[in-house]
């Protein structure tokens, strides 16, 4: 026991700096001087040298070998700790640290380039992101596919052909549905001019509807959207657009979903190696089914209608059904996080094949816009007019997580899963929605999958929580349905 005891206080105080490091990347994308950002790079850099010697620190593997589990969680624990140490143990400490200090500076000055509208200027950082997460695929892989080791990091067990796969499964009945609504008559589009101060006021009450908690967490303005920290404080961020209401709200609702995972998971767990979401893949299944199935949901929209006109007054669509049509609406955008659900998947498949071809070195950086510019219009339909609406939208590259875009699409098929077992379990659901009543499907999501933080496996995750395999069918049957109704097909 005492190998046991003395490697989980070790963990510990390793969660606790990470959370502090994670807190500095909070802070570089809502209040940090924009001066600051070297100096950020160079903070960023000598944490994260801190935090790999811990990682990698020959006592670790003496304690897992002295260790013995006597419960599911200390078991648990000791698995996702040796798969850690193993992982970081395979990095350079000088590369670790370099790559904390370039994606820093990268984040700044991305923010900087998509503001200006700059590729070009970009370039040559963003090479040098490339170049560094190559070396870690490679080190990580050792000899294997630089790639999947990448992957492996976001969501553990799967690989890029796997996500090949699913992707060419997934793509036919997609490209039907898009085909069959873009022909149909179009839904109505919100217009006007909605204040800032009324937007943020909606959503914090909004936020407060799905569940967050704001005495351990706190809603601020960023260029990219996102949720930031576990236990007692989970911070989150959304983008104000006064003539877009809909982006602001339901950003907001779908960084709760990663956030109120976070919040709920068993707070035995705290600052341990389960207490956090167990991959990126099942966390955004909690983002898009409170922001799509739950949020989206024409019930729900009845009661955010009105919610709406009491904030904003009269609306330039009138009554629940347009205003779900219009929150629903599908349309060749070019942003991925405002897409609508039927696009959605389409552009992470995008990202998904561009990436894994620059990882393997079968895509030059220098042909990159062009390649993702061409495949916009083959998959869309619409010529990207500039770099904001192309490669420069997302954060993701420029500060390094190669392998992360899939696991969008596999948190959209996961949510699939539990919807179609929440359906089952809740007759009353839609009910409950359209009085704004989501405490039902929270308590739901909070005993099947929140609160189990990294107990289970991914895919045991979800098949635990659902009592049923993995399998595409239920998103793609939903959006069909849905769709369906919406439109008139």
């Amino acid at each position: 026991m005492r190998a046991l005891d003395d490697l989980l206080a070790f963990q510990r105080e390793t969660e606790a700096l990470a959370q502090v490091m994670g807190r500095l990347g909070w802070d570089q994308e809502t209040v940090m001087p924009r001066g600051a950002a070297v100096q950020r790079g160079d903070e960023m850099a000598a944490l994260e040298g801190v935090l790999h010697a811990r990682r990698t620190d020959p006592r670790i593997g003496d304690w897992l070998a002295g260790a013995q589990a006597t419960t599911q969680a200390e078991a648990a624990q000791l698995r996702l700790i040796a798969r850690s140490f193993e992982r970081a143990r395979k990095i350079p400490a000088r590369l670790a640290a370099e790559i904390a200090r370039v994606t820093s500076v990268a984040q700044g000055q991305w923010a900087q380039a998509r503001r200006a509208e700059d590729l070009t200027g970009f370039l040559p950082v963003l090479g040098q992101v490339v170049a560094l997460r190559r070396e870690e695929g490679a080190a990580l892989a050792e000899g294997g596919d630089a790639y999947d080791a990448l992957l492996d990091g976001y969501e553990p067990g799967i690989t890029g052909a796997e996500i090949g796969a699913l992707f060419d499964r997934m793509r036919p009945r997609l490209v039907a549905l898009r085909a069959a609504v873009m022909a149909a008559d179009p839904a109505p589009e919100l217009t006007g001019h909605f204040p800032k101060i009324t937007q943020l006021a909606l959503t914090e009450e909004i936020a407060r509807a799905f569940g967050y908690d704001l005495t351990r967490g706190r809603i601020d303005e960023a260029v990219h959207p996102f949720s930031s920290g576990s236990f007692n404080d989970v911070r989150i961020t959304t983008r104000v657009d006064e003539g877009d209401p809909l982006g602001c709200l339901y950003s907001t609702v779908h960084e709760v979903g990663h956030a109120g995972y976070e919040q709920n998971i068993d707070q035995s767990y705290g600052l341990t190696a389960l207490g956090q979401g167990v991959s990126m893949g099942v966390h955004e299944s909690q983002s898009r089914i409170y922001e799509n199935q739950l949020g989206r949901s024409p019930a729900f929209c009845q009661w955010l209608y009105a919610r709406m006109v009491d904030r904003f007054g009269p609306l330039s669509v009138d009554g629940p059904e347009a205003f779900a049509r219009a929150v629903n609406r599908v349309a060749s955008g070019f942003i991925r996080t405002e897409a609508d659900e039927v696009h959605y998947n389409l552009h992470i498949m995008l990202r998904f094949d561009l990436e894994r071809d620059l990882m393997r070195g079968d895509l030059v950086l220098d042909d990159l816009e062009a390649a993702w510019n061409d495949r916009f219009l083959s998959d869309f339909g619409v010529t990207v007019d500039r770099p904001s609406h192309g490669m420069l939208q997302d954060v993701h590259w420029p500060v390094g997580l190669f392998g992360y875009f899939p696991t969008y699409t596999l948190g959209n098929v996961y949510a699939g899963c539990l919807h179609a077992a929440l359906r089952a379990d809740l007759p009353s659901l839609d009910d409950d929605l359209a009085r704004g009543d989501v405490s039902g499907a929270l308590c739901w999501l909070k005993t099947r999958v929140q609160t189990h933080g990294g107990l289970r496996l991914p895919r045991e995750t979800i098949e635990h929580a659902t009592g049923g395999p993995v399998s595409e069918a239920p998103l793609l049957d939903y959006l069909e349905a849905k769709f369906g109704a919406l439109y008139g097909l």
